[in-house]
């Protein structure tokens, strides 16, 4: 049985050719003017003779395409307007009113030094802009939402800040769980092209209608909408204006806005700023392609004529090396390899999947895991990520080799809700609740408390070098014996502290914050001039 293709009429047309001759692009290419030609190389399971004997066929589709992410509309590609520069189309959509302060300055001068990472961000951004502007245009907004990304990743699909925002939008996980992006230990939906573009609009629509103007709703996607509107409220009872520009702000919310001004700017005249815009065709880069079976990544990489690095920045929501179609049931791909990909995984003959989901029968050890599944124990812990020290508890689940006698796919259910839970190793381990101080890193309070940085890491969810926020929940398991000495310190001048004021004073409780949107400070170092 092999998977099924949802492919536009190009696509079904070139499947009676052999387009699969599309060399490997690199691992970040540019955006393309036009659509990807067929290049002289084949990929290993194409059939050259077949290619030779129908060329006419792919010569007559290649003059009238359908994309199939816009079903029953024709690009024709002599016609003006696909041929018109995307960068036209999209000027011609800006309706923000312009902000003209030294925050822009400040941004354009960081961006204007910087030609070769905008060169880059802009290539990498051609691969998605169509479809956003598309998104964007349907639902009548102002063309600078689909420039956001290059503020928010510089459209890196990969993209993770400090405080866990993710993906090209830099969704925060309540957030995104909000907006109906699935978090799972097998895919990640905040990094998903059309999932998070769909959600991320949809946010930015609503937090508009909210306050009413596009500036504030920009600032409420950054800082959160709960703290815009306290920012809101201060002004009106202090008698002054509730604009933007106007409200108490932190730096980076202050410093947001502006950024998408310059590259707006840039966008507008590059030459102005003696930059060079990559041209972008008026047309999709990308078809999706429908799947019913599970197929590992690489081999879908393979049979589609793409390296693993390319397949994965069209497709960068998978958190395992393989595809489950009950959760992901279509992987976006270039038209040529989309083609190539349906024509190739005809001819495969083999497994499509060699892994496959295990949910554990009861809490157990990594190495009894490793024993029941066949593994070895250091290959399990790697691909599922479990620190050392730690038991897998009953009915999480685990990604293990899928054997010869494995012959349905992971169901939908276990798709949609398949977790890991772990537990501390060893009957002597408490649970130890506190909060972050001022510079408390995963570091230091793995030092603290004498674990390793990988183990605080997983209890909190977090990066192995992430930095807490001061008041941040944090969780650490720990002997019965206690922290460390530093650790005790500070408990007790804690305790000292409660006991002085206890009977002087209130003890003022600090308000719960605010909802953050995304939330968090956005430290993806290349995005952020």
């Amino acid at each position: 049985m092999t998977l099924i293709h949802r492919l536009s009429p190009l696509a079904i047309s070139l499947l009676l050719t052999a387009c699969a001759t599309t060399a490997p692009p690199t691992a970040e290419p540019a955006a393309p003017a036009a659509l990807p030609a067929p290049a002289a190389e084949t990929p290993p399971t194409a059939a050259a003779p077949e290619a030779a004997a129908s060329a006419p066929v792919h010569a007559a589709a290649a003059s009238l395409l359908e994309d199939n992410l816009r079903p029953g509309e024709k690009i024709d590609l002599d016609s003006p307007e696909v041929n018109t520069d995307l960068w036209t189309r999209l000027r011609g959509g800006l309706q923000l009113e312009d902000l003209d302060d030294d925050w822009v300055r400040k941004a354009e001068a960081w961006y204007s030094a910087r030609p070769e990472y905008v060169e880059r961000m802009t290539s990498r951004g051609g691969l998605y802009l169509f479809h956003i502007l598309e998104e964007v245009e349907k639902r009548g907004m102002p063309a600078e939402l689909a420039l956001l990304p290059f503020v928010e990743s510089a459209f890196v699909t990969h993209a993770v800040s400090s405080a866990k925002a993710t993906g090209m939008w830099q969704f925060m996980p309540a957030t995104g769980r909000d907006f109906d992006l699935k978090q799972n230990i097998f895919r990640d939906d905040r990094r998903d092209v059309l999932a998070s573009t769909r959600a991320a609009l949809d946010y930015l629509g609503r937090l508009n209608k909210q306050f009413g103007d596009w500036h504030l709703a920009l600032a409420a996607y950054n800082w959160g909408q709960g703290n815009v509107q306290k920012a809101i409220a201060r002004n009106q009872r202090l008698g002054l204006p509730t604009d933007y520009a106007s409200l108490k702000m932190p730096d980076e919310t202050r410093y947001y806005v502006p950024k998408l001004q310059a590259v707006k700017n840039i966008v507008l005249d590059p030459d102005r700023f003696s930059l060079t815009l990559p041209p972008v065709a008026n047309h999709p880069y990308f078809l999706s392609v429908k799947i019913e079976r599970d197929i590992d990544v690489s081999l879908a990489a393979q049979l589609a004529g793409l390296s693993l690095d390319t397949f994965q920045q069209f497709n960068p929501q998978m958190n395992k090396p393989v595809i489950l179609a009950a959760a992901t049931q279509q992987v976006l791909l270039p038209y040529d390899q989309a083609s190539a990909f349906a024509e190739n995984l005809a001819r495969h003959d083999g497994p499509l999947a060699t892994w496959t989901a295990w949910v554990v029968p009861k809490t157990m050890s990594p190495g009894e895991a490793a024993k029941r599944t066949g593994m070895a124990e250091s290959a399990l812990r790697e691909i599922n990520r479990i620190p050392p020290k730690m038991l897998v508890k009953a009915g999480s689940t685990l990604l293990v080799p899928r054997g010869e006698h494995v012959h349905n796919d992971v169901s939908e259910r276990l798709a949609d809700t398949a977790s890991l839970n772990l537990a501390p190793d060893g009957p002597a381990l408490r649970r130890v609740s506190l909060r972050a101080g001022k510079a408390d890193t995963v570091a230091s309070v793995a030092a603290r408390y004498r674990v390793s940085a990988g183990q605080v890491a997983q209890w909190n969810r977090v990066g192995s070098g992430a930095r807490f926020k001061p008041g941040q929940a944090i969780v650490v398991y720990t002997a019965a014996a206690a922290p460390t000495q530093a650790a005790r310190r500070a408990s007790t001048r804690a305790t000292a502290v409660a006991k002085s004021t206890r009977n002087s004073r209130p003890v003022k409780v600090a308000a719960k914050p605010a909802a953050k949107g995304r939330g968090g400070r956005n430290v993806v170092t290349a995005a952020n001039p």
